[in-house]
């Protein structure tokens, strides 16, 4: 049965799309009719700022969404989630023909569950990230309703009017593709969220033959991630970080406690495999890590690992036996980590002297305090903090292409012109410097730009405003509220004195 969706006080609201009315009239003037002999580009979300990624592609009168992520609140623990108004694709819905997912992230997958059926169209995913999803609607009660189709990476799909080769990739969990969106004027290749890792752990690594075919076919643009233009050398492979982990355990007497996003399946499989070495159990505190685990587990990719204990178990475990995985990496209240380093939940161990903390994870920006105040509380009850390496050994490693990769993904694409995403302006901007010395012709985009590519160019047709909302944390079993999102409103949420003194 569906939830009911319960009417809060302002600023919250009974349902998503009545949340916010659009400031400058009907919407249908913004988005352009795509024509036989354009696609269409627009980055909802995911330009400017990391996370939240939401990009249409549009061609022939019909358009195609990909992904539906959401941006985290830093910090403001009565907010769960921010996304954009779905309300600004009501123009285009008639001719929205599926949502493809790239992988299982939250700042691509987070808002999908939140805004059906207001964007109810076929939605295309791997299969984990399809679990993930259909775990998701699960809970809210929707499971039945939607169109939920499975396709295996490297499988050809047919959506609208575009033939869409999903190209497995690397990345920071399982099953991540690429998308090459097949036209009669130009392909477009859609990189995701990537990097060139030789031992991933899990699945193959990028199939780089695969790419300079594609490349040699010729691509009109390339959309691609911009997390670490900036970062100069090779990152560190995935499947590096075992002797990291071992070590850690093998060195120290105490208690093992590793953060880590519960969808990065391959650092869990990692971390398990580095436990089963040392004589250690693992057991996992988060309820996105349990389900995460049990997904991937169903779908063997954890064949190879003993199954965690129970959580609970783990307090008549010793120490010196014992590994908790938890998620809390961006310094959730509600995570594993904080409530460990709190000491409020009596089913966990408490910390003491001689334990460690592995943070196995890189902070969002705008979370580093949140993360550094919960590593400071474990460090106040004695356990060490790692965080990086250990004795000269990776215990992360990126999920992202470092600059070398991304000149060798302009090499082997070799597309026209490039459509730096995933990013804020200082990546974005360092991304399209990058690509024009690739010999691409770069274009930045804003949140909501409508791009025209051609193989005369590309060019901004309009910017579509991009109105936010965000979803209110209530107690599990209330009914979500929603409301309005502004930088006014995170302000008078972190400062309600101050702004009341303003009033």
């Amino acid at each position: 049965m569906n939830k009911e969706v319960r009417y809060g006080s302002n600023p919250a609201s009974s349902n998503v799309s009545s949340i916010i009315r659009n400031k400058t009239g009907d919407n249908k003037d913004r988005f352009p009719f795509p024509q036989n002999d354009e696609i269409l580009v627009c980055p909802i979300g995911g330009v400017a700022e990391i996370g939240m990624n939401w990009t249409l592609y549009g061609h022939a009168g019909r358009w195609v969404l990909v992904d539906a992520g959401i941006s985290f609140s830093g910090g403001i623990a009565s907010v769960e989630a921010i996304f954009p108004n779905p309300e600004i694709l009501d123009p285009i819905m008639p001719y929205l023909d599926g949502l493809i997912i790239t992988h299982a992230h939250e700042d691509h997958i987070g808002a999908v569950h939140r805004v059906w059926p207001r964007i109810n169209c076929p939605i295309y995913a791997t299969p984990y990230a399809a679990e993930v999803l259909s775990e998701r609607f699960k809970e809210v009660g929707t499971r039945g309703q939607v169109r939920l189709h499975r396709f295996d990476p490297g499988d050809t799909i047919s959506v609208g009017p575009f033939e869409v080769e999903t190209v497995p990739i690397t990345h920071s969990t399982v099953q991540c593709v690429g998308l090459l969106f097949r036209t009669t004027i130009g392909n477009v290749f859609h990189t995701g969220d990537w990097k060139f890792d030789p031992d991933p752990v899990l699945g193959n690594p990028t199939d780089k033959t695969r790419l300079a075919e594609i490349g040699r076919q010729g691509v009109l643009a390339m959309v691609s991630d911009s997390t670490n233009a900036a970062r100069i050398g090779k990152t560190t492979s995935e499947g590096s970080l075992l002797d990291g982990f071992r070590s850690v355990m093998a060195s120290h007497r105490g208690t093992i406690v590793i953060s880590c996003f519960a969808s990065n399946v391959a650092r869990m499989a990692t971390i398990m495999k580095a436990a089963q070495m040392t004589g250690r159990y693992v057991g996992l505190v988060g309820r996105s890590m349990e389900k995460n685990e049990r997904i991937a587990r169903s779908l063997g990719m954890l064949d190879d690992c003993d199954t965690p204990i129970r959580f609970w178990e783990l307090k008549h475990v010793d120490g010196y036996q014992r590994v908790i995985l938890c998620t809390g990496t961006q310094g959730e209240a509600s995570a594993g980590l904080s409530k460990i380093a709190r000491g409020e939940a009596d089913k966990f161990p408490k910390l003491a002297p001689g334990d460690v903390i592995v943070h196995s994870a890189r902070a969002i920006p705008g979370n580093e305090h949140l993360i550094g105040d919960i590593l400071d509380k474990c460090r106040e009850q004695g356990a060490i903090v790692l965080e990086r390496e250990f004795g000269g050994l990776p215990l992360h490693a990126t999920g992202h292409g470092s600059a070398d990769e991304m000149i060798e993904m302009y090499d082997l694409i070799k597309p026209t012109y490039a459509i730096p995403v995933h990013g804020g302006p200082v990546q974005l901007a360092d991304h399209a410097a990058l690509a024009d010395d690739c010999g691409a012709q770069s274009f930045i985009p804003k949140p909501g730009s409508v791009l025209q590519v051609t193989a005369a160019g590309v060019r901004e047709l309009a910017v579509v405003p991009v109105d936010l909302i965000c979803q209110y944390a209530v107690p599990e079993g209330d009914p979500p509220e929603f409301g309005p999102w502004t930088e006014e409103i995170r302000q008078s949420i972190l400062n309600p004195i101050s702004l009341a003194v303003a009033i």
